[in-house]
């Protein structure tokens, strides 16, 4: 996640320098929090946040907590850690839907900060991991092509979509579209609402008449993290005006100093429910602030990491896996192929570093090392080869590997190292029962103790059999 990389670095280098220390003087931790306090500023956070925060850190640290703990500089990151999730919302809020259905979601924010998409990834969301039916209702009068734009997305999603048109009045459609919910006896209803591309006294009376007609159960304000301190500002506009429940920010993976993410829950008062990850119907994640504030201070974060593995992993792939592998039945190429894949799924090697302990580095130096591409080349040699050449490698001879590199349009060197790093492969997965993808992040998950930018409190296994050192650059 491009998001706190900037905060990330600077505020891991400062809590490295202090959290070995054995004592701690006022001094020294004055000078730490001059630096973290540069650091929140650097990064967008409002400022009477960053005030706020740097005194209540200070008031701990410099109390009984530190001095008395056998070791400081620890305790002073615990509490720097504690502070961020505090001002974060200490936990993830999830949505309330405890309502006589449809519960109804109202979607307000300004013109292109993602609502429609936001919409999109809400119903797949529901759809898919809370098993809720889920209708999606565009009540912009003022764009038909927003109108549109929900209707190709909820078929994307598996939404129902209730049809809307410019010559109806948003409340009219907001009624009608209830009226449909209940016929259809839908969960939840979406109702997607008109931006404008600044805060305006007609529009705010136009979503506040929306939100009488449909009382909704969660009023959800989508915000756009690139826009930094305006999207504060303008959170706190809309929550004056509308009875806010929660915060969808968008744009994460683009925002490198994540101010907005920071400042949004103390200035208005309102929880961060998701993030929107990326431009894909799926990438919506619920706002985890301890897990955040994890990954803010270079400690990874192996549950969501967990997760991921638990939903994208193909579980009946990975069992075919185990048993073949039980059976005697060598690691083939095509497995490899279906490992690979399985990787990209999670968002590639540097998505799956990012989330790791005293990885956060790793994850950018895989990103130079354009990993990526290697994986698709990877790919590409397996595909020019023959099935059988997948399932015994060992047959392939000079003339056959002169056919899949050309076919591939690799050279012999890629192509033998492609079969060194299946071999490794193959030895790792002998030792995990073939259980492959999942266990091998349950692995890690378990031997990072994950010190402060330590890097991994246990030994590692060779990411996806990758050779010593990581890949060669091209």
């Amino acid at each position: 996640m491009a998001m706190f990389e900037n905060l990330s670095d600077r505020l891991s280098d400062t809590l490295k320098k202090i959290s070995g220390k054995a004592s701690l003087s006022e001094a020294n931790i004055q000078d730490s929090l001059r630096e973290v306090r540069m650091a929140l500023l650097e990064a967008d956070v409002a400022l009477p946040v960053v005030k706020d925060f740097i005194e209540q850190v200070k008031q701990r640290a410099l109390g009984q907590e530190v001095n008395r703990s056998l070791n400081p500089g620890q305790q002073f990151l615990k509490i720097v850690q504690a502070e961020l999730e505090k001002v974060m919302g200490e936990q993830n809020e999830s949505l309330n839907l405890a309502a006589q259905p449809p519960a109804i979601i109202l979607m307000a924010g300004l013109q292109g900060a993602g609502k429609t998409t936001s919409a999109a990834k809400l119903s797949r969301y529901l759809g898919e991991r809370e098993k809720k039916k889920v209708m999606v209702v565009s009540a912009d009068v003022y764009r038909p092509a927003a109108i549109e734009q929900l209707k190709t997305l909820a078929g994307e999603v598996g939404a129902e979509f209730f049809p809307s048109d410019i010559s109806q009045k948003p409340v009219a459609i907001v009624n009608a579209a209830i009226d449909s919910a209940k016929k259809k006896f839908v969960d939840v209803l979406i109702v997607d609402t008109a931006g404008r591309l600044a805060v305006d006294d007609e529009m705010m009376a136009e979503i506040k008449q929306i939100h009488a007609a449909a009382n909704p159960i969660e009023t959800l304000f989508v915000i756009d993290a690139m826009i930094g301190q305006d999207a504060v500002n303008t959170a706190k506009a809309f929550n004056d005006a509308l009875p806010l429940t929660g915060v969808i920010l968008t744009k994460v993976d683009g925002d490198a100093r994540g101010g907005a993410a920071l400042s949004v829950r103390q200035i208005t008062g309102k929880p961060i429910k998701f993030l929107g990850v990326g431009e894909k119907t799926d990438a919506l994640e619920p706002f985890h602030p301890e897990r955040i504030a994890s990954r803010i201070l270079g400690m990874g974060d192996v549950m969501s990491l967990i997760e991921d593995v638990e939903r994208k992993v193909d579980k009946k792939k990975a069992d075919k896996l185990a048993q073949k592998i039980a059976k005697g039945k060598g690691f083939d190429l095509e497995d490899l192929r279906d490992q690979l894949q399985q990787m990209n799924n999670m968002g590639g090697m540097a998505g799956l570093m990012d989330k790791l302990p005293g990885m956060g580095n790793m994850a950018q130096m895989v990103q130079q090392q354009n990993v990526t591409s290697q994986f698709d080349q990877m790919d590409a040699i397996i595909s020019s080869m023959t099935p059988k050449e997948r399932r015994n490698p060992d047959i392939l001879n000079g003339s056959r590997k002169r056919r899949i590199t050309v076919g591939s349009g690799t050279t012999i060197q890629d192509l033998n190292r492609l079969l060194k790093q299946h071999k490794q492969m193959g030895k790792m997965m002998k030792k995990m029962k073939g259980k492959g993808m999942q266990n091998m992040m349950r692995g890690l998950g378990g031997a990072m103790g994950g010190g402060m930018g330590g890097g991994p409190g246990g030994s590692m296994p060779p990411m996806g059999g990758l050779p010593p050192g990581g890949f060669p650059r091209r």
